[in-house]
């Protein structure tokens, strides 16, 4: 699962989510599934990362899509977004650790 989310979290910062899980999940779901990860719980934090790749500094495009949009220079946001950061880091960590909190409708 660290390895899912270190994967993802750098796509996400390269690439749109829709072609980071077209090149990586026919290679990466097959091993989560026989490593008896829930295909919901590992779909969740597969999306969870690559979102948060795409905000993280300096090179995430939503980053700077954002900044774009606010009108704002993204050195001035630089120091603001790393506590919005580290916080959707811990979420996709205790949603990574717990699969409950993804999976409890089920």
């Amino acid at each position: 699962m660290v390895v899912t989310i270190l994967v993802f979290l750098i796509l996400g910062c390269l690439l749109e989510g829709l072609p980071a899980i077209l090149i990586l999940a026919p290679i990466m779901f097959p091993i989560a599934k026989k490593l008896g990860i829930h295909d919901i719980h590992y779909s969740v934090v597969v999306v969870l990362a690559m979102n948060i790749g795409l905000m993280m500094p300096p090179i995430g495009v939503g980053f700077y899509v954002a900044c774009r949009i606010g009108d704002a220079s993204p050195d001035e946001v630089m120091g603001a977004i790393w506590t919005y950061i580290v916080t959707l880091l811990i979420g996709l960590i205790a949603i990574a650790a717990v699969p409950w909190f993804s999976t409890v409708a089920l």
